[in-house]
């Protein structure tokens, strides 16, 4: 259970660094992966608890990390 929370929190954050360095977002790289980690996070304990998922705990990570940093409005701010 440990690894596969370690391994959610380390590859959001990837995300959110990899989507702060390609464009996707102008928040910032700390803001960014924040975001995405706090998504992932939110998913993970969601997964736990109700047992819903997208597949593997990687493919959730992604997903979730690239849909916080959809639902938080990055792209509209100024």
């Amino acid at each position: 259970m440990y690894f596969s929370l370690i391994g959610t929190i380390v590859i959001a954050g990837i995300v959110g660094y990899a989507s702060e360095r390609s464009g996707f977002t102008r928040n910032g790289v700390i803001p960014s992966m924040i975001i995405c980690i706090g998504g992932a996070i939110l998913f993970y304990f969601i997964r736990s608890m109700f047992g819903i998922s997208l597949g593997s705990h990687g493919l959730n990570a992604i997903a979730s990390s690239v849909g916080a940093l959809v639902i938080v409005p990055t792209h509209y701010r100024r």
